[in-house]
């Protein structure tokens, strides 16, 4: 049973219309023991169907160990979003993508798929001029409707740099992590494991953030 309904593919297919390049959802997944892998691949599926441009890799997480390690990816379900001749942006998704994250997931693809990301001269001045690695985790919910806009955020940054990476990480799915990132609320944007800033922030809030992370 298809998990859209029909006004919603309209929509969809309206919205991935401003698809401009290919991009590829490489889906790792296994058989057992993984909650929401079924229906993380399900909605990579029907999104994809909806756009010429998008398409779906599954990989088994077990079998192909090493394309997961050689993208870190390290829990599933997951989702590795790649750009043209799998142009890797740092973009993933741990967890299933559904309620607001919804969202999240589609404007990452435009954003992959050709659209400029929309960051002050300010931001992409520090991009530029960054010399070590930032990871951001930004940990979500389904139902929280602030969370869409953390995650956007994180990934517009790693998209206009190759030092950053940033991942949403729906929370509920990876207790281990709440529990070890002492997350209370969502969204909560994760920085190299040593500085945190709740909620979604504005951007020059988000950078003071990013500043401090690089010093530590």
């Amino acid at each position: 049973m298809p998990l859209m309904d029909e006004a919603t593919q309209n929509q969809v297919r309206e919205l991935l219309a401003a698809v401009k390049s290919p991009v590829s959802l490489h889906l790792f997944t296994q058989e057992f023991e993984c909650g929401y892998c079924a229906e993380t691949r399900q909605i990579a599926e029907e999104v994809a169907e909806l756009s010429e441009l998008v398409t779906v890799q599954v990989h088994d997480f077990v079998a192909d160990k090493a394309l997961a390690e050689s993208l870190n990816i390290d829990k599933i379900p997951a989702i590795a979003m790649m750009g043209e001749n799998d142009t890797d942006y740092g973009i993933r998704f741990y967890g299933i993508p559904s309620g607001y994250e919804f969202t999240s997931l589609l404007e990452g693809i435009m954003l992959v798929g050709g659209n400029e990301p929309q960051l002050s001269d300010t931001t992409l001045d520090f991009l530029k001029n960054l010399e070590s690695p930032l990871h951001l985790q930004v940990f979500v919910t389904p139902t929280c409707p602030y969370c869409p806009g953390a995650v956007v955020m994180a990934h517009l940054l790693a998209y206009a740099s190759d030092k950053v990476t940033a991942d949403m990480v729906e929370v509920t799915e990876f207790p281990h992590l709440g529990q070890k990132y002492n997350v209370m609320g969502v969204p909560r944007t994760v920085i190299n494991d040593n500085t945190y800033i709740e909620g979604a922030a504005p951007e020059a809030m988000l950078l003071e953030k990013l500043k401090v992370a690089v010093k530590q």
